[in-house]
């Protein structure tokens, strides 16, 4: 049977053939770094995109949204949550969000991710700092703590018990 981190791969090698590296995000990103489960519900991809982030509209949040939704139809996956940007094939969920919001969410550039290479596919990956910082930014918001029934705290403490 194929885990996320194989969807991943085989989603990032085709992300890879029409230029596009992505950065690996959320709990699935964070199982990597770690070496911990965190029960990743989904696929988390950030790609170029507004700046903007939420605040720009669904249809044009996403550059390259067309390359990436004919990969994803032809991985036999369909658009379920234009909203969301997400995909689902019955067995898994992908959503994507952009790359770009990083700095003012977080402070974090892109030149400051680790570019890593898994089965010739190339992506970013933040380091357990810079996931530290990412969910510290993320729980900040209302909509994503209850969302996520405060799951988040739970990987808040443990990276500052790695970190710190």
């Amino acid at each position: 049977m194929v885990n996320k981190f194989d969807e991943f791969l085989k989603i990032t090698t085709l992300l890879n053939e029409s230029g596009i590296t992505p950065l690996l995000m959320g709990s699935l990103g964070l199982e990597y770094v770690t070496q911990k489960d965190w029960n990743a519900r989904d696929v988390d991809i950030h790609v170029p995109g507004d700046p903007r982030g939420w605040g720009a509209p669904d249809n044009v949040r996403i550059y390259n949204w067309t390359i990436i939704c004919t990969i994803m139809k032809k991985l036999g996956y369909q658009l379920i949550d234009l909203h969301e940007h997400e995909f689902s094939n019955g067995l898994f969920s992908v959503e994507y969000g952009v790359i770009n919001t990083l700095p003012n969410s977080t402070g974090i550039s892109v030149d400051q991710l680790e570019l890593k290479t898994e089965h010739g596919a190339k992506f970013f990956l933040p380091s357990e700092e810079q996931y530290l910082k990412i969910y510290t930014s993320s729980f900040q918001d209302s909509y994503r703590a209850e969302k996520n029934n405060y799951k988040d705290l739970n990987k808040i403490q443990y990276l500052k018990s790695i970190v710190y």
